[in-house]
């Protein structure tokens, strides 16, 4: 594999685990201070942060896949990680990965 190609999987390796993190803290900490305690400051911003996460991973997955040659299966996987908690943790670990 060629140094272009490591580079953009560790660009989505970064971008997945940002787009993890954000997602569970919009999960485990923004919406119970929203809903139980009515403090909802924290999910406008953690919110906006998280939505342009998610764009850029599915941008960075695209072109990763595009320029590696994922199969449309792989491509998938690693699409539908965005919308399961810890998906991205677990794409990294099983998809990523094996492409540096």
């Amino acid at each position: 594999m060629g140094k272009t190609s490591q580079s953009i999987v560790n660009i989505l390796r970064v971008v997945a685990w940002a787009e993890g993190i954000s997602f569970l803290l919009i999960l485990f900490v923004s919406m119970p201070l929203k809903y139980i305690w009515d403090m909802p400051e924290l999910n406008q911003f953690t919110g906006y942060i998280h939505g342009v996460l998610f764009i850029v991973y599915i941008v960075v997955v695209w072109l990763t896949g595009s320029r590696l040659e994922w199969s449309n299966k792989t491509t998938s996987i690693a699409l539908a990680a965005s919308i399961i908690p810890f998906g991205t943790f677990w794409a990294d670990h099983a998809i990523f990965k094996k492409h540096i």
